[in-house]
C-alpha cells in the first residue's frame, strides 16, 4: 500500500511542469486539461518502429513518482530536493517500494475504484534536468539528472477505470502473475 502525497496537473501549454491541485478527475483518456490527455498521441523518438507523428495508443496518460525516489535523485545530484512538479509528475506517492521498478501490467487501485495500469518506467530525459538547473542556478545540474534518475524517475500509466484521485488516498498495488 502507498499513499498519495500530492496530485498535480500540467495545464500550462508552455511547459511540462505540473502544479498541485486538490484532486484530479481520471477519464479513460487521462486527466482532462493535462498536456498528456488523450486516447491517442503522436509517435515520438521512443517508438522507433513508427514514423514520427503517427497516431498511436497513449500509454503515457499519467506520470507517477515517489517521494523516496525523488530524495534519492536529489542525494545523487547533491542538491536539497527534487520536486515532483519539475519532473512533470501527476501523482507523488509515498510507501511504494521501488516504484520505478514496478513491472508493466501492475495495477494501481484507489479508494473509489479508480484503476491505473503501469506501462513501465518513465525514462529520464534532459528536460527536468534543465528545470532543476534553473531553480538552483547551478550550471551542470542538467547533465547530472539523467544518470541520477535512472531506475528512479517513476512510471507512466494508462487508465483502466475512471474516477477521482485525491491527496491522501491510499493506493493498492496489484501485481499480475
Amino acid at each position: 500500500m502507498g499513499t498519495v502525497q500530492f496530485v498535480m496537473l500540467a495545464d500550462d501549454p508552455s511547459t511540462f511542469v505540473t502544479r498541485v491541485v486538490p484532486f484530479i478527475d481520471i477519464e479513460l483518456a487521462g486527466i482532462p486539461g493535462d498536456r498528456h490527455y488523450g486516447l491517442l498521441r503522436p509517435a515520438d523518438s521512443r517508438q522507433k518502429i513508427y514514423k514520427r507523428g503517427t497516431p498511436i495508443a497513449n500509454r503515457r496518460q499519467i506520470s507517477i513518482v515517489s517521494e523516496e525516489e525523488c530524495a534519492l535523485i536529489a542525494e545523487k545530484m547533491n542538491i536539497p530536493e527534487v520536486r515532483p512538479e519539475w519532473l512533470g509528475a501527476n501523482i507523488l506517492v509515498r510507501g511504494i517500494d521501488r516504484l520505478t521498478e514496478l513491472p508493466a501490467g501492475t495495477r494501481l487501485l484507489f479508494p473509489d475504484g479508480t484503476g491505473l495500469i503501469c506501462e513501465g518506467e518513465n525514462l529520464p530525459c534532459v528536460h527536468p534536468g534543465k528545470m532543476i538547473e534553473q531553480f538552483y542556478e547551478q550550471d551542470g545540474l542538467r547533465k547530472k539528472f539523467v544518470p541520477a534518475a535512472r531506475k528512479k524517475r517513476g512510471i507512466v500509466c494508462s487508465v483502466e477505470r475512471e474516477g477521482v484521485i485525491h491527496t491522501g488516498d491510499t493506493i493498492e498495488v496489484i501485481y499480475l502473475s
